[in-house]
């Protein structure tokens, strides 16, 4: 052990921090250890922690079940990072993750949330009480839905989000439940089965069910429905490697996941700044600013990109020669001529607050109910009265809304 390491070690140490093994344990020199608690934190044989934003909080444990890496992760009190690798993602308070977890970069775990053994996650924005089972891959989505850690959303074991397409594209967010409605944590919870999958971008509204071993590929926007479907029948077909088809649904999916998380930087800039505290750091609260800010220019980046392919599809160049009045065809072709115009409105909705008066009013009645439940997020946003809550889905809708209808004003044919 190096004497940097070992000093940092030793003073980890002397704060309270629990290590039964320190010559196992290695801190980066870049590492600023008065962000880490000494409150009841323990880090097992194998820990390895990076990155000079690293915020460690009370009560966490990292490495219990195997070897752990966190680098610039902000992590909420009492989270359980059992075993596997963990960068730039956040955990709010109680997350847990199993051995074998693979958690990259703009992951985020609201309270409650859970994977089990073998989960990857990136650009992965998991609601407070939402679980994935074990030997998962769910990256580029958002879930949320469920009230409690017994009425959760929750996906079941050895299930993949299918978020790279034939055509090399990833602009395939699928979002389940959404923004202004599930950030009240009283939505009814989202149920993928076991073995099944889902081909993004898909969007799913609370309640849906999905049967084990059904693999999803359309949108199911009508609350409380059961799908299920097994594998389609063996087939083989001509197939041109590039075309992309028609863009509608992409797109539109893609807009309306992009106004999803604009509201919910919202929501965090005004709601979640008002529960900082010894518990939930003002280095915390930037930090999930700093992983969703992450997560929209990926989408947006994701987006141009897939317009790209649209300009090198030869099956679409030859369509659109064919049919110039085909809607497909004319649709890519606006998409691809008001690319740039697009992307500057998404860029200048950053900014957008929504109705401040409808947000205020809220945030008034968030801090009414403060002084009876403290600094407890949850229990403070489950006990807001229905009309308070309904301001809360109003505010936030109104972004949603109001992004998509400024999207399609620039391209008027992907109403």
């Amino acid at each position: 052990m190096t004497h940097a390491r070992k000093s940092k070690v030793n003073r980890l140490i002397e704060k309270g921090v629990r290590i039964a093994c320190p010559d196992s344990i290695q801190i980066g020199e870049e590492v600023d250890v008065d962000n880490i608690s000494g409150d009841e934190v323990e880090l097992f044989a194998g820990a390895k922690i990076y990155g000079k934003t690293t915020v460690i909080s009370n009560g966490v444990k990292i490495g219990h079940e195997a070897p752990a890496t966190v680098k610039n992760c902000q992590i909420g009190p009492g989270v359980e990072l059992k075993g596997g690798y963990f960068e730039g993602a956040v955990f709010l308070a109680k997350a847990k993750a199993a051995s074998g977890a693979h958690v990259r970069e703009a992951s985020i775990f609201e309270e409650h949330a859970s994977i089990a053994h073998t989960v990857g996650t990136k650009h992965t924005i998991l609601f407070p009480f939402v679980t994935l089972g074990s030997l998962i891959n769910f990256c580029d989505c958002l879930m949320a839905g469920g009230t409690s850690r017994k009425n959760h959303s929750e996906v079941g074991s050895a299930y993949v989000h299918f978020n790279f397409t034939p055509n090399q594209d990833k602009a395939t967010a699928s979002l389940m439940g959404d923004v202004p409605h599930g950030v009240l944590l009283n939505q009814p919870p989202i149920f993928l089965g076991g073995q099944g999958g889902m081909v993004g971008p898909c969007r799913l509204a609370f309640g849906t069910i999905a049967a084990a071993g059904t693999i999803v590929r359309k949108d199911e926007l009508r609350p409380g429905h059961l799908l299920f479907g097994g594998l389609p029948k063996e087939s083989s077909v001509p197939y041109q490697p590039g075309g992309l088809g028609s863009s509608r649904r992409a797109v539109v999916n893609n807009i309306v996941y992009i106004a999803n998380l604009m509201a919910l930087h919202q929501w965090y800039c005004h709601v979640r700044r008002l529960f900082v505290s010894k518990d939930f750091s003002d280095l915390v609260l930037t930090g999930l600013k700093e992983k969703l800010n992450w997560a929209i220019s990926e989408r947006i980046d994701r987006l141009e990109g897939y317009c790209h392919k649209i300009i090198e599809d030869p099956a679409g160049s030859e369509k659109s020669v064919r049919s110039k009045n085909n809607p497909a065809a004319k649709q890519r072709q606006e998409l691809v001529a008001n690319w740039s115009q697009l992307r500057d409105f998404f860029e200048r909705f950053k900014s957008e607050n929504g109705d401040e008066a409808c947000r205020d009013a809220f945030l008034r009645a968030v801090q009414k109910n403060m002084p009876q439940k403290g600094w407890d997020y949850i229990s403070v946003i489950q006990q807001l009265a229905p009309s308070e809550g309904e301001l809360a889905t109003a505010w936030l809708q109104g972004i949603v809304d109001l992004f998509v209808k400024g999207a399609r004003k620039i391209i008027p044919s992907f109403k």
